[in-house]
């Protein structure tokens, strides 16, 4: 075992090799031995164990349960890397979970650094790394998944459940609890700085595990918090905390759009020395800002100002939180993602409002979400005081500000009129923040729920699920009168399998205790979080396979099992309304009939028809998919159609703000068109869908696959730190899906040219000399001979489509139009330069003719 490091530098491997894993296996029933050797191993990393450390890992190492309530930033995560050892050592696997992939995928890159890659796996319901190490980081779903599967018999040794305040969450804290009911054989580690009371908690766990169960809850925050109420202007706060070098600064915001709008209206601040602004430079390096919004964030953060929210793309949070862990940023505007425990040093919280809208009202903050979020102040190791700002309402600014005018002349005083909170607005003072300070985190309360995913995981385990089921819904936190409502829904549930024929009961019970079985096939990846994923596999057998549409049919179908990315589609229905009243507008259409029409008008829902049929048929022998309901949509579909790139599909639908919830979108159709479309129906062309988006996916955002790779590299030592990659692999790398993006590419022009837009081709293609006056001849003339250009499946098949590799790293390309008369004699020529396109990162064509070709296309 390494002994030796500084502090300040990253972490310390606790085991070198395989070596170490075997003398610490064989030393694992010595609980003093493994507290002592965690503890020296610790003091040598520069990271002493604080008295409650040592007091929770006392616990852990002799067996107990332990409850970690204590504040942010002393030290919780090196007690739960102690749990992973003593578990470890004595050959149980340990579970560590988080509530956003994030965390996951960082703590993941932690636990490899100290552990070693091979000991270590993740599961994030969408990715799967090394699933059968030892040690696994998971999100909390996927830990609750695994529970209602295999029951007490999983193979969970000990459970780290980190952020465990989620418990309360209503819609996601049944994943925090199931654990709880489900694994009486695993040791639990719950740690949160925002618990409230426990000991209902702390009883119930013991009852369960038959482990006592310790609270250890008095330790005193290591960087002690100041708050302080701001009343002048928010730019002057923020100045007023630079020039007191109280930065790193992280400015709260409850919306992405305001988190983003104050970190442009920062620019006019002096951030950052010339000497701070080149060593950001020389930090970000060959970073690609390939985006709209990425063109935006470069600017910022080379002034020292970094932006943080779920809408960016992942790459992009991934270099602010790596210039903000190397002390290169100043401020950062964000919403409260860094409230959920990223690990990004902090040493002043401002927050710029004290309510927030949560999906239903706005309303103000409680006193849990306040100190998770202030919380975050303060570093240790760094900091010796950590600063919590209110920023007061605009409104009490304003009033303070025009007072301060008259304060002198009574006679104004009297007259002085005070601005009133505008309409909507749920007002907060400096006494809210005084409360909110004062105040304990509310207890958590229980947030169960029953769904036939559920009911479908107890089923497929051994053993009777009736029973297993009735202690589940009869024996978990709920009060009484939630849990017969549970058992209720169960039974509705059950009841419909049954009649369905789907599940039945067996004449005798079979030798592992199960007495029902169900009657179905469900494909060996059928995930619990998409119950329409069977729906689909036979939604797809009703389509024509010799149908022109039939690849982009798989992929509606597809399309059509996938939540609804909000944003996207909200976009698209607002684009389709406005075409509509310009085209209702042309014929003359009165304004109320206008209004009328628009109320038909939304987002594009290819085979919605086929799809709604064939759900009402499918769900009367699948009942259990009543709990959803396929949801047509056209995202990739269009993106193929109109063959649009990532950035073009933003720019043309204003999601500039929202990068990071359309890629999470495509990833997801990635992810169900690889697993979901049966052999039979993966065509050429579906196939090369497939390849083209998952291409385009990983170009626009790859660091967490590229930093696994890069991890698990032969050459890459284990405590070196692992940084963002500059780019992606080469465009050029997947040459199928490098090919159909050329093809779409050619096809987009073929598009514009058939819609007679020139001036879009002018735009495309003004750099290689072909601008819109160019395309406008070569575009009139087609006209002149030909009424209409084809677009259907011949104009893109690859009849059409002539190909000249014989140049090393250049493609020339020949895009023939599908002319009414077959005589196939217009279209373009261009070429496709192979080392720009990986040195771009994007495709890099250029149009070198065009028009109508009187000798034979070779």
């Amino acid at each position: 075992m390494t002994t030796t490091t500084t502090a300040g530098t990253a972490p310390l491997p606790l085991l070198d090799g395989p070596g170490d894993l075997a003398a610490l296996r064989a030393r694992g029933d010595d609980a003093d031995e493994l507290f002592t050797s965690f503890a020296a191993w610790a003091e040598a990393g520069g990271t002493p164990l604080y008295p409650h450390q040592e007091e929770a890992l006392i616990e852990l190492v002799s067996g107990a349960n332990v409850v970690l309530a204590t504040p942010t930033g002393s030290g919780k995560s090196l007690v739960a890397t102690g749990a992973q050892y003593a578990a470890l050592a004595a050959g149980r696997r340990s579970w560590y979970t988080a509530p956003i992939k994030a965390l996951v995928s960082e703590k993941f890159f932690a636990l490899c650094g100290v552990f070693g890659a091979a000991n270590v796996g993740m599961l994030t319901g969408d990715a799967s790394v090394n699933r059968d190490a030892p040690i696994i980081a998971c999100t909390a779903e996927v830990l609750a998944n695994t529970a209602l599967r295999e029951g007490a018999d999983a193979d969970i040794g000990l459970v780290v459940m980190d952020e465990f305040h989620f418990y309360g969450d209503p819609d996601r804290g049944w994943a925090w609890q199931v654990p709880l009911l489900e694994l009486p054989r695993a040791q639990f580690l719950l740690m949160s700085a925002t618990l409230g009371d426990t000991t209902r908690l702390r009883e119930d766990v013991t009852r369960r595990t038959g482990r006592p169960t310790a609270l250890v809850a008095s330790a005193e925050r290591p960087v002690p918090l100041h708050h302080w109420y701001a009343t002048t202007p928010a730019h002057e706060t923020i100045q007023e905390l630079l020039d007191t070098r109280q930065a790193p600064v992280y400015v709260v915001h409850f919306t992405q759009a305001q988190a983003l709008e104050r970190a442009q209206a920062l620019m006019s601040v002096n951030v950052c020395s010339k000497e701070e602004k080149a060593a950001i430079a020389e930090a970000i390096g060959g970073f690609r800002f390939t985006s709209a919004f990425g063109q935006t964030l470069s600017r910022l953060v080379r002034h020292g100002i970094g932006v943080h929210h779920a809408g960016m793309l992942p790459r992009y949070r991934r270099l602010v939180e790596t210039l903000a862990q190397a002390g290169l940023l100043k401020v950062i505007c964000g919403t409260d993602t860094l409230g959920v425990g990223i690990n990004v040093p902090i040493r002043t919280v401002v927050f710029s409002a004290l309510s927030k809208y949560d999906g239903t009202r706005t309303r103000l903050l409680n006193a849990r979400e306040f100190h998770q979020i202030a919380g975050r102040a303060g570093r240790a190791g760094y900091d010796t005081a950590g600063t919590v700002v209110v920023q007061a309402p605009e409104h009490e600014v304003e009033n303070l500000r025009q007072f301060a005018k008259v304060a002198d002349d009574p006679k104004k005083r009297r007259k002085l009129v005070r601005k009133k909170a505008p309409e909507g607005m749920v007002p907060w003072s400096k006494a809210t923040m005084e409360r909110l300070v004062a105040a304990e985190p509310e207890p958590l309360s229980s947030s169960f729920r029953v769904t036939t995913a559920m009911l479908l995981d107890v089923v497929d385990r051994p053993g009777d699920p009736f029973r297993a089921m009735r202690r589940l819904l009869t024996d978990n936190h709920e009060p009484r009168k939630r849990q017969l409502r549970h058992v209720r829904e169960a039974i509705g549930i059950a009841r419909s399998l049954l009649q369905a024929g789907v599940l039945e009961r067996l004449p005798e019970p079979e030798p592992d205790g199960r007495r029902y079985r169900l009657t179905v096939d469900l494909p060996p990846d059928f995930a619990l979080n998409s119950p329409l994923s069977t729906f689909a596999l036979a939604a797809v057998d009703l389509l024509d396979p010799a149908s022109d549409t039939f690849a982009l049919d798989v992929v509606s179908v597809l399309e059509a099992t996938l939540d609804d990315p909000r944003q996207v589609l909200a976009a698209q229905a607002n684009k389709a309304r406005g075409e509509a009243v310009a085209q209702m507008k042309a014929e003359g259409i009165e304004y109320e009939e206008r209004i009328e029409l628009l109320e038909d008008v939304t987002h594009p829902k290819p085979l919605e028809e086929l799809l709604e049929h064939a759900f009402d048929v499918y769900v009367r022998s699948n009942p259990w998919a009543r709990d959803a309901h396929p949801s047509p949509k056209s995202v990739v579909r269009e993106m193929w159609e109109r063959a649009m790139t990532f950035r073009e599909f933003v720019s043309a639908y204003g999601l500039t703000r929202s990068e990071g919830a359309v890629l999470r979108y495509l990833s997801d159709a990635v992810k169900a068109l690889r697993s979901g479309v049966p052999a039979a129906a993966r065509t050429e062309e579906v196939t090369d869908v497939v390849e083209w988006l998952g291409e385009l996916v990983r170009q626009v955002d790859s660091s967490l696959l590229d930093e696994w790779e890069q991890l698990t590299s032969p050459d890459q030592p284990l405590d070196e730190p692992v940084a963002v990659p500059a780019r992606a692999r080469p465009l050029t790398g997947n040459e199928r899906a490098f090919t159909a993006m050329v093809r779409n590419a050619l096809f987009s022009r073929v598009q514009l040219w058939a819609r007679r837009r020139w001036y879009d081709l002018g735009e495309l293609d003004a750099g290689s000399g072909w601008d819109a006056e160019r395309w406008g001849e070569v575009v009139r003339g087609y006209f002149a001979e030909h009424g209409e250009v084809g677009t259907g499946a011949d104009a893109r098949g690859p009849g059409l489509l002539v190909w000249d590799r014989s140049t090393p790293g250049l493609w020339r390309v020949r895009q023939i139009v599908d002319d009414p008369a077959g005589d196939h004699d217009w279209g373009i020529d261009a070429e496709v330069d192979l080392a720009a396109s990986d040195e771009a990162g994007e495709l890099v064509l250029r149009v070198v003719a065009a028009g109508r070709r009187d000798d034979a296309w070779t």
